[in-house]
């Protein structure tokens, strides 16, 4: 029989509203399932078990509120929970106790949810992974040995391990779309300001989005209904057909080219959409470094006030990859900031032009496939080699999903974009192009 761990979000929430499983049942054999595999991951922080227990009891007895009702949801640890520390991953933070939900929490823990852990993430959301912090960092279930993504680390190892049906993370530059692409799982950055950020630890606040991480597509709309109102699994089973879907080929063809296995799995997730009725045209946009140089000084600019005390002040209690990340923006003026705020708006038009003649964009998410986490170099010549960063300067809808496995038996990945505000054509498209694919039945070895 199938363990309730092993469940999705939406299998999870029809067998608790029909009273085939409780919220407590489902909570006790994930909290099984953390205490097992969390030693090698690393993917949880803080195990909050008595409390998820008491309250999935008090749930069984409820009539379901959602779909979300008894769902266990894990947080990355830049989030705040009432009564638990929000550490952001760092000794600056140990002992800091949340003293009310974040806006994102509240509204999950209305519709039902159940929050059971706090989840490792890169310091602060920039710096990792390092291994000279207070926890280790969270490592990838497809091959421990390497990198899950950052800096929502922990929130993509969680899920795709099954430790948990649905996390939360963050995405300034990537950072749940990440995880994502190295997790075979789905990443959703919506809208810049769909999601409230109130509650949410800083990083650079006109990037800053709060996204989320589950198995499926159905779940990411189960999530985002919950977060944000609406009713976003309305016409995600629409289909392909007629659909039509600028290719953004250039991006990892010439701006950052890939790793011959990721190119190809971006080249033969385009013909399947062409294959399954969408009509596709490729799509010019400005080039990569452009976003990229124009994220990086905003990110500079506004994490320099946010960080500047402990810099100046306690610059040992960062790890040293953080501190080396941070630094920059004390030295950023005024004018170099200005005049990025000034190029985004010309970017963002770019973007904006191009769903005049297309519904959905197609673009690689990461260029290569995990790397090896012990590897400094190769952490810091993959990194930024992405097509994530573009929609966090323009603040349009993306989502990552799985789109293959490499011969080392890692996950590949691609990217849909949509327009502003158009979460639901953007969860259409997706869960098209999953439903054709058939990559939902992959797991790693740890699952």
């Amino acid at each position: 029989m199938t363990r309730p761990h092993e469940l999705t979000l939406a299998e999870a929430a029809a067998a608790i509203a029909a009273r085939g499983l409780a919220p407590s049942e489902l909570l006790a054999d994930c909290l099984e399932r953390m205490a097992a595999l969390n030693p090698l991951l690393g993917a949880c922080i803080r195990i909050d078990a008595e409390a998820a227990l008491t309250a999935a009891r008090r749930l069984d007895e409820e009539a379901p509120r959602s779909p979300l009702h008894g769902i266990p949801v894990g947080v990355k640890d830049v989030i705040d929970v009432a009564g638990l520390p929000t550490t952001c991953h760092s000794a600056l933070r140990l002992h800091h106790v949340a003293a009310r939900d974040a806006a994102v929490i509240a509204r999950l823990r209305a519709a039902g949810a159940i929050f059971p852990a706090k989840l490792a993430t890169h310091e602060f959301a920039i710096g990792g992974p390092a291994f000279d912090l207070p926890f280790p960092p969270a490592r990838n279930p497809w091959n421990l040995a390497h990198h899950p993504g950052g800096s929502s680390s922990g929130s993509g190892a969680a899920v795709a391990a099954r430790l948990m049906p649905a996390a939360l993370g963050t995405d300034t530059g990537g950072s749940v779309r990440h995880p994502a692409s190295h997790c075979g799982i789905v990443g959703l950055k919506p809208t810049y300001d769909l999601i409230p950020r109130r509650g949410v630890f800083p990083l650079a606040w006109s990037l800053d989005h709060v996204g989320l991480l589950t198995r499926t597509v159905e779940d990411a709309a189960l999530m985002l209904e919950a977060m944000a109102g609406g009713h976003y699994r309305a016409g995600i089973e629409a289909g392909l057909r007629g659909l039509r879907i600028g290719f953004v080929r250039h991006f990892h063809e010439r701006d950052e080219p890939a790793d011959p296995e990721m190119a190809a799995a971006i080249e033969a997730a385009a013909r399947l959409l062409a294959r399954e009725g969408a009509v596709l045209r490729e799509v010019t946009l400005p080039p990569l470094s452009a976003f990229a140089a124009v994220n990086r000084a905003i990110l500079w600019g506004e994490s320099a006030p946010v960080h500047s005390r402990w810099l100046r002040e306690q610059p040992e209690g960062y790890a040293a990859i953080t501190r080396r990340r941070l630094l920059p923006g004390l030295l950023l003026s005024a004018e170099d900031y200005l005049e990025a705020q000034r190029v985004r708006g010309p970017l963002r038009a770019a973007v904006g032009a191009a769903f005049r003649e297309v519904d959905v964009l197609l673009t690689a998410s990461s260029m290569d496939p995990a790397c090896r986490i012990d590897d400094p170099a190769a952490v810091e010549r993959t990194y930024p080699r992405q097509a994530r960063i573009a929609f966090n300067v323009t603040g349009h809808p993306a989502i990552t999903l799985m789109a293959g496995l490499s011969r080392t038996g890692l996950p590949l990945s691609c990217q849909f974009v949509a327009p502003l505000w158009q979460e639901g054509l953007l969860l259409r498209a997706a869960r098209g192009y999953e439903r054709a694919v058939g990559w939902r039945g992959a797991r790693p070895p740890i699952a």
